[in-house]
């Protein structure tokens, strides 16, 4: 490792996370606050770790994001896409297991648009005969 930070961009559904990672002992920031405080949920606090623990390497980078856009969980899963690039700057060896994973290629579901004359992207109004 010659560099001492790493940067990935993590993209999922409207949220955007820049990541960097820096040799250090596990800590989350994310926009200024903690992983615990920002995130809230704990599904979504393992969706974050899933890098570090397919990879080995639990514990061993402090992670600062900055991510807007989109809600919590979309949020949470840019993070996660960002770290899983942000890793592949530190060792080619990470390729592999986050390729299996699938957490290098971005997760390019959105959401359909709501179409005119409709209620929403496929629903429609209730239809009456008279």
């Amino acid at each position: 490792m010659a560099e001492s930070t790493f940067y990935g961009t993590g993209k999922r559904k409207t949220s955007i996370a820049r990541v960097w990672l820096m040799a250090g002992d596990g800590k989350i920031q994310i926009n200024k606050k903690g992983a615990d405080e920002y995130l809230g949920r704990e599904t979504l606090k393992m969706i974050i770790q899933q890098p570090f623990e397919v990879t080995g390497t639990t514990g061993q980078f402090d992670v600062r994001v900055n991510v807007n856009g989109g809600g919590v969980s979309g949020q949470a899963g840019a993070i996660k896409h960002g770290i899983s690039r942000a890793l592949l700057q530190v060792s080619d060896e990470h390729r592999k297991p986050l390729k299996k994973a699938g957490y290098i290629t971005r997760d390019a579901r959105e959401v359909e648009r709501k179409k005119y004359g409709q209620r929403g992207a496929r629903a429609r109004f209730q239809f009456s005969k008279r």
